[in-house]
């Protein structure tokens, strides 16, 4: 029997981007992106079911450009930056969903709460660049509860809107280089 070789992809992040969404008095949603990131994958040969995948982004590169919401953001009353500098993804079920389609389960650390999440990846493809380098494009979707990862800030408008919804959408467009 022989074993497929191990591959390793590094993120490319000059042709990547990790964005959250968030509601905004429920009428709007906010966009914010991570300025630094850094992610690996580990998968068997070309395949990339059951491949392992890791991910972090500094907390301190949050930016939805607005400098008053970044500071808050990454205040206390949120992810608190000082202490938890970090967050973090390690894949624990990497699994083919469809043709280019996989199901991504994991654990998600923010502050220091771990909870098991999935997300949505979509393989759109694996082609070589112009300087001989070997690059996989993935988007990957999904939906988290703030407040279960101790996000849970929370003010009420004199109306009664909420001013953050707790629902935060997840949204990657990344590429990976094959080292």
């Amino acid at each position: 029997m022989t074993t497929a070789t191990k591959t390793l992809w590094n993120i490319d992040p000059t042709h990547s981007e990790v964005q959250f969404k968030v509601k905004h008095l429920v009428i709007s949603t906010v966009t914010g992106r991570f300025g630094s990131y850094d992610g690996k994958i580990e998968a068997n040969g070309d395949d990339f079911e059951n491949a392992k995948a890791s991910f972090t982004a500094d907390i301190d590169s949050i930016t939805t450009n607005n400098e008053d919401r970044d500071q808050h953001l990454k205040s206390e009353d949120f992810f608190n930056a000082e202490e938890y500098p970090q967050l973090k993804f390690g894949s624990t079920n990497f699994e083919k969903a469809g043709e280019g389609e996989y199901k991504v389960t994991g654990d998600l650390t923010i502050r220091d709460i771990t909870k098991e999440v999935s997300l949505d990846v979509v393989h759109g493809g694996t082609v070589g660049d112009p300087y001989g380098n070997t690059k996989a494009g993935f988007e990957v979707t999904g939906t988290i509860n703030r407040k279960e990862f101790g996000l849970t800030w929370d003010a009420v408008t004199e109306a009664g809107n909420v001013v953050v919804g707790d629902k935060i959408k997840l949204q990657m467009n990344v590429q990976f280089i094959q080292s």
